[in-house]
């Protein structure tokens, strides 16, 4: 991979140690494959079981396996699941969400504080020697608790690069006149994050814009807003694999997107289709295949022919 620009918000005595870290993050190749666990919280139960849902995916040990079987993803999930289930998948890189809120009640909560203050998950990591990379955070933007998120945000940000740990932002604009999926919006989201020193970015995209190329060529507003903070798409609604893959290359392809980070388009899936299907998205964010390829490769038609990045993970 490239050099990594180390960004001044971390301490000589730490720039080993963020080093490691972000080459972990990313497979050392720079871009970043994200399996969203945090979704438990988010989404609660409703996307985890029930109809067109694999049995499998009742038990949060799911993710953990997904993530296991995958070539370069990094599971990100609260503290809470990587005490339970860390012992058993020690060699994972993780990200550990530090906020976020539940989709029961008013739409707009208060969800600025953190779970845990950045300090403590240093002490988590020491203490339970999981390779813990970095930290997420959701910053909702446009609604009432706007500025105490800003502030939160800014300060998880901070406190990550002084340990030397990464830090990734979820921006999304949100709240009355609102259009979420315009690309001006999410664009400035993106160029929100940059201020506050994220080193990736997980915003939404325009699935539902119908000339796709066309569609990914305007995102290139949202990753020159985010200048050298690295965009990643959300994953959204379930797709057929074809889509996804197709979308992806676009997105990397033309868009200039650095990763994807997906949810319940992996963990709704059973782990034997999750995992070809995370092996099918490795191919094209760590190797630059296309999407044809990279369905090959889901399909078991062919074996990649490149190598694979430096750390492989479970099942090949």
């Amino acid at each position: 991979m490239s050099d990594i620009k180390i960004p001044l918000s971390v301490p000589h005595d730490k720039k080993a140690s963020y080093k490691r870290n972000y080459q972990a993050l990313t497979a050392h190749s720079g871009r970043l494959f994200l399996i969203a666990g945090d979704q438990k919280v988010e989404h609660l139960n409703q996307d985890f079981f029930g109809a067109g849902i694999s049995s499998e995916d009742a038990n949060p040990e799911h993710l953990f396996k997904i993530a296991q079987a995958s070539r370069g993803g990094v599971l990100a999930v609260p503290l809470g699941l990587l005490s339970r289930y860390g012992e058993s998948y020690r060699h994972l890189p993780y990200i550990v969400k530090i906020n976020g809120k539940t989709n029961l009640g008013l739409a707009e909560k208060n969800s600025a504080k953190c779970w845990w203050p950045v300090e403590e998950i240093v002490k988590f990591k020491k203490q339970s020697g999981l390779n813990i990379v970095g930290v997420g955070y959701t910053l909702y933007l446009g609604g009432q608790f706007e500025a105490k998120m800003l502030a939160q945000a800014a300060q998880a940000i901070w406190a990550a690069h002084q340990n030397g740990l990464t830090a990734i932002l979820w921006v999304y604009p949100r709240g009355k006149n609102i259009k979420e999926e315009e690309i001006a919006t999410i664009a400035g989201g993106a160029g929100v994050a940059a201020c506050l020193d994220a080193d990736f970015v997980k915003v939404k995209y325009p699935y539902a814009l119908k000339d796709k190329k066309a569609s990914a060529k305007k995102f290139q507003e949202v990753t020159s807003a985010a200048g050298r903070t690295k965009v990643i798409c959300v994953g959204g609604q379930k797709q057929a694999v074809k889509e996804i893959l197709s979308h992806l290359e676009n997105q990397i392809k033309i868009g200039k997107t650095n990763g994807l980070a997906m949810g319940r388009n992996l963990h709704q899936r059973s782990l034997e289709e999750a995992a070809r299907l995370a092996a099918a998205i490795g191919e094209i964010i760590f190797h630059n295949r296309n999407a044809q390829e990279a369905l090959a490769v889901y399909e078991n038609k062919k074996p990649a022919k490149k190598a694979a990045p430096a750390r492989f993970l479970g099942l090949f």
